[in-house]
C-alpha cells in the first residue's frame, strides 16, 4: 500500500473566469492621456512634430479608447527628459501645473480672470449660475491645458488669447456646446493648447477666442522651459 502524500493537483481555472487584459488593451485614462499630450507638446516646441502634425495627434489622442493606441502616437517621439517613451502601461509622469482646480456656481456666478496660473486641469460646474474662464491674460505653465465643464440651467465661458489653439470636445441636450476658432491659420504653432471638454443640459457652454488678446514670445518661453 503506497502511503507516500503527493500533492493535491491545482483546481483548474474556471472557464468563465475572463483573462486578464494585456495592457495594452487597457481603457485609458486621464492620467494616460495627460502623460501622452505632454510628450506631443514637447515634441511640437523642440520641432519634432510639424503644427499640423502636432494637431492631427491631438485629436486623435482624444479620439481613441486603449492605452496601446495611445503609444502608437509617440513610438516615434523620446518622453521627457530625452528618453524614449515609456511604455503606455508604465505610470505615468507627474502631469505639470498642481492639482485640478475647481470653479463652482450653484445660483450665483464665478470667474477667474486677469493675470492668473491656470493648472494643467481646471473642472467647472454651472447649476443655474454663470462661469467665465478668461485666459487672455493668464500665464500658462504647460504646453496643454484642459477644461472639463458641466453646465445645467447655466452658462459658462471661456476665453483665450487669438494665437492660443482651442479645441473642444462635448456636446449638449437641449443645450448647447460651442467651439469657436478652431483651425484658423492665425494660431501660434507653438503656443499652448487650450482642450473645453464638456457637457450642457438645459445650458451652454462657449469657448473662443477674444479678438485683439494675444500672448508673445510664446516659443521662446515655452524652449526656455523645457532648457531650464
Amino acid at each position: 500500500m503506497d502511503l507516500e502524500k503527493h500533492p493535491a493537483a491545482p483546481a483548474p481555472a474556471s472557464a468563465s473566469a475572463p483573462a486578464p487584459a494585456a495592457p495594452a488593451e487597457l481603457r485609458a485614462s486621464d492620467a494616460d492621456r495627460d502623460r501622452i499630450a505632454q510628450i506631443l507638446g514637447d515634441a511640437l516646441a523642440e520641432g519634432r512634430l510639424t503644427a499640423e502634425e502636432h494637431s492631427d495627434r491631438l485629436d486623435t489622442l482624444y479620439a481613441v479608447k486603449t492605452v496601446g493606441e495611445l503609444e502608437v502616437l509617440v513610438r516615434d517621439l523620446p518622453a521627457p527628459g530625452g528618453v524614449h517613451a515609456a511604455p503606455a502601461h508604465a505610470a505615468p509622469s507627474t502631469t505639470p501645473g498642481g492639482p485640478a482646480e475647481t470653479i463652482v456656481a450653484v445660483c450665483s456666478s464665478s470667474a477667474r480672470k486677469g493675470r492668473w496660473r491656470p493648472g494643467a486641469h481646471t473642472r467647472a460646474v454651472s447649476v443655474m449660475g454663470d462661469i467665465t474662464i478668461d485666459l487672455t491674460e493668464a500665464v500658462f505653465e504647460q504646453q496643454v491645458t484642459e477644461i472639463n465643464v458641466t453646465c445645467v440651467l447655466g452658462n459658462v465661458e471661456v476665453l483665450v488669447p487669438e494665437n492660443v489653439t482651442l479645441r473642444g470636445y462635448g456636446s449638449g441636450v437641449l443645450g448647447n456646446f460651442e467651439v469657436r476658432g478652431e483651425g484658423r491659420g492665425e494660431t501660434d504653432p507653438q503656443a499652448p493648447v487650450v482642450i473645453v471638454r464638456g457637457f450642457a443640459l438645459l445650458g451652454n457652454i462657449e469657448a473662443r477666442p477674444k479678438l485683439g488678446a494675444r500672448l508673445v514670445d510664446l516659443a521662446h518661453k515655452l524652449r526656455k522651459r523645457l532648457d531650464g
